[in-house]
């Protein structure tokens, strides 16, 4: 019993703290917050009441406790217009039963003007001064815009860029197709084939560093690499196999031509097979 009397003086005297602690605001200036903290109200818990244009005063809940029977409230409340105003008749409560139970918590909101200030008067209205010059003004701006239009017409013409037309060179891949497609079409001439071979020889070759094989040689060592034996294999089998191959992608086999042009492969060209 003695150690349930000591924490009951210990709460009782941290509540003393707190409430002696809580904010207790009931004058404040028109438009400026004042709180209210720790307000112990009998019955259930209340909220504020719809506020209207004409309301002259904001009230809100900021926390609610349970007290005993009754409920502990902190408030925060604007006025909007001076005078003295009981805090409860801005409140309702959750439930919807009355508040004809409430103690009167009275709060001021006061004015900063004198006693003697009034409204300011409305301005007279007064008819609009002539805006004198601004018909030259707009004589002014409209030659302006006559010259600047005459000077991008006429005068802009002479340092307008002239369009380069950028012709692509042709590509080994271009010199290739034509021969490629007759043997395709099985109507290629000996000379074509021939040619075709030799182009083809003579590019990778020179790719591969196979100058200094033989022929014979050469032709194996391309024969058996992957990117660079795919349209000679591709050729074998369309000149010598008796039943044509499946239809082929040529423009994926011309693929690893197109990055030279048929004019700088002409020295290798013109140099052949050895």
């Amino acid at each position: 019993m003695a150690a349930l009397s000591r924490q009951l003086a210990v709460l009782m005297l941290m509540l003393g703290s707190l409430l002696a602690q809580a904010r207790d605001q009931r004058t404040a200036t028109v438009g400026m917050r004042a709180y209210l903290e720790q307000v112990v109200l009998p019955g259930t818990e209340l909220q504020p009441a719809p506020s209207t244009l004409k309301t002259p005063l904001v009230l809100r809940v900021l926390k609610t406790w349970p007290h005993g029977n009754a409920l502990r409230y902190d408030f925060e409340w604007v006025g909007l217009a001076p005078g003295s105003f009981d805090l409860c008749k801005f409140l309702v409560r959750q439930d919807g039963s009355a508040v004809t139970d409430l103690p009167e918590v009275m709060v001021e909101a006061t004015s900063t003007l004198a006693k003697d200030a009034f409204e300011p008067t409305e301005i007279e209205p007064e008819a609009p001064r002539r805006l004198n010059g601004y018909r030259a003004m707009q004589i002014a701006a409209g030659i302006a815009w006559g010259l600047g239009l005459l000077a991008i017409l006429f005068v802009g013409r002479r340092f307008r860029k002239k369009v380069v037309t950028v012709v692509s060179k042709p590509t080994l891949a271009d010199r290739l197709r034509p021969l490629v497609e007759a043997v395709v079409r099985g109507d290629a001439e000996t000379a074509a084939k021939a040619e075709l071979e030799r182009l083809l020889l003579a590019f990778w070759r020179a790719r591969l560093n196979l100058e200094a094989a033989n022929a014979a040689d050469a032709i194996v060592a391309i024969k058996q690499h992957a990117e660079a034996g795919a349209l000679l294999r591709q050729l074998e089998a369309w000149l010598h196999m008796p039943t044509p191959p499946a239809p082929t992608d040529v423009s994926a086999l011309l693929a690893p031509y197109r990055s030279v042009t048929a004019e700088s492969f002409e020295p290798i060209a013109q140099a052949g097979v050895r």
